[in-house]
């Protein structure tokens, strides 16, 4: 072509290789399991990690004109991942992008899109990863369901202009269905996973996860599709299963008929958080290596709260349903990772998925370093990219989070965020205050061209506290209503 133009501004874009910054002087979790290790340097070269180790020895193999980071001590954290996210539902562009941005300015850089209009979602997806707006890394899911599900408004929502369930994001599956050409057409979406979410069998449900694995697609569950149950739903060979009160209904005595005629929840069951049930189930999971998105701390939302005393109550129930069933899944060793399905009002300062951490550690009995791997690694090992994010080690992409505060002492102090890393582009938590002329500020300053020294490293020294936010009350934005899971 002779008329090439190089498109849209991207002032966003992942660090170009080459392009080499030290990180020094930083008290580094690195989700690897490791002890968390004081005095470290991460050496990033474009968007990946080169280096991990100790200052003195990266200062040692500094070139000249290494642009350096001064950290003084701060807490680094691996880039958060919320593994259940619903940003197109229906879609609206300028809602989705100041979730997004505010997602990105947390600290989140990756999130799991459990099925929506992929129409937007794939422009967001591209846009997120090209540079053209702040957001975190977007891996996204195409649905697959019974035909009964879809009348269900929220498909109609995500299908607008066609016919839901005859689309390749949102397809019904049926015995005459052809499996492996509605794979390959959602495959045709570009999405990084298939959702299997209702009225499917068991028989179904294996067939599904089958051809989906053969063709080198994971699968995402509910953990209840009605009528398949958990347990034939992990046993088909799911990657990851949805929503922990969903468990409740493996072992009940009511059929599982279908997704809108679901049996009565035997709450009593679970209060001592030992049902052999669900303890054969979690067993099974921890064999397979199935991941629970968990979804704990949902029904405690603003967003599930109701309007009345009935949804009070039920919310309520199902809070401590999901805290104690989460409980149950920790101890007996299945991988748990931070997925929310709901979003704080916009005017809030941080997401929804600081809430989700919150309640797994104060209601579900996990520590606050288990809490942050499951919201690092395990996020990234559901989301199928656990050899590219999830941890700070050379090789990987560089996502992480500066903290002024430790988070092992109090996982509230991930609030402390003064800067998120992802793909080696630097945003700074003060820019989300005022998005302008801040942003554009810590565009020049921060991902600029990296200077040249004859005598040595450039330092930028990384200052706190975070700012007021209340500038940010006024953006736009809007959370959507928690994904219908009872």
């Amino acid at each position: 072509m002779t008329d090439e133009v190089s498109g849209a501004p991207a002032p966003h874009a992942p660090a170009a290789a080459g392009t080499v910054a030290v990180y020094r002087g930083a008290t580094l979790f690195d989700g690897t399991g490791r002890p968390v290790r004081p005095g470290t340097s991460i050496v990033v070269d474009g968007p990946v990690v080169r280096a991990v180790g100790d200052d003195a020895t990266i200062t040692a193999q500094l070139p000249a004109d290494t642009q350096v980071f001064d950290l003084d001590g701060r807490f680094v954290v691996p880039g958060l991942i919320d593994a259940h996210q619903h940003i197109a539902t229906p879609p609206d562009r300028p809602a989705a992008e100041a979730v997004l941005r505010r997602l990105v300015y947390s600290g989140v850089t990756a999130i799991r899109d459990m099925a929506d209009d992929l129409r937007q979602v794939g422009d967001l997806a591209r846009a997120t990863l090209v540079g053209e707006i702040p957001g975190p890394d977007i891996r996204y899911a195409a649905l697959m369901a019974g035909p009964g599900f879809f009348d269900d408004p929220r498909t109609h929502l995500v299908s607008q202009g066609e016919t839901p369930g005859a689309v390749p994001w949102m397809q019904a599956i049926t015995k005459d269905t052809d499996l492996p050409l509605a794979v390959a057409l959602a495959r045709g979406t570009h999405a990084s996973a298939i959702k299997v979410y209702a009225d499917l069998d068991h028989t179904t449900v294996a067939a599904i996860t089958a051809e989906a694995h053969r063709q080198g697609v994971p699968v995402w569950a509910h953990a209840t599709v009605f009528p398949a149950a958990p347990g034939q739903i992990v046993a088909a060979g799911a990657d990851t299963i949805s929503h922990v009160t969903l468990l409740a209904f493996e072992g009940t005595d009511e059929p599982l008929t279908s997704y809108k005629r679901k049996p009565r929840v035997a709450y009593e069951r679970f209060t001592a958080g030992d049902d052999p049930h669900v303890e054969e189930l979690f067993a099974l999971m921890r064999r397979r290596g199935t991941v629970l998105d968990a979804t704990a701390g949902m029904w405690a939302s603003e967003a599930l709260a109701g309007d009345g005393p009935d949804d009070a109550a039920r919310a309520a129930a199902n809070t401590e349903l999901a805290a104690v069933l989460t409980a149950q899944a920790h101890r007996a060793g299945v991988d748990i990772a931070t997925g929310t399905d709901y979003e704080t009002d916009p005017g809030e300062p941080f997401p929804a998925l600081f809430e989700e951490l919150a309640f797994l550690v104060r209601r579900c009995g996990m520590s606050p370093a288990q809490v942050l791997r499951s919201a690092t690694l395990i996020g990234a090992r559901g989301a199928g990219a656990e050899d590219t994010m999830g941890s700070v080690e050379a090789g990987k992409l560089a996502n992480f989070v500066v903290l002024d505060d430790d988070p092992l002492r109090d996982i509230e102090n991930l609030r402390s965020v003064t800067l998120t890393v992802k793909r080696g582009r630097c945003f700074e938590r003060r820019a989300f205050d005022t998005p302008a002329r801040a942003e554009g500020a810590a565009t020049a300053r921060a991902e600029g061209p990296i200077p040249a020294h004859a005598e040595g490293p450039t330092t930028v020294r990384v200052e706190g506290p975070t700012p007021d936010l209340s500038a940010e009350a006024d953006a736009p934005g809007a959370t959507h209503r928690a994904e219908e899971t009872r």
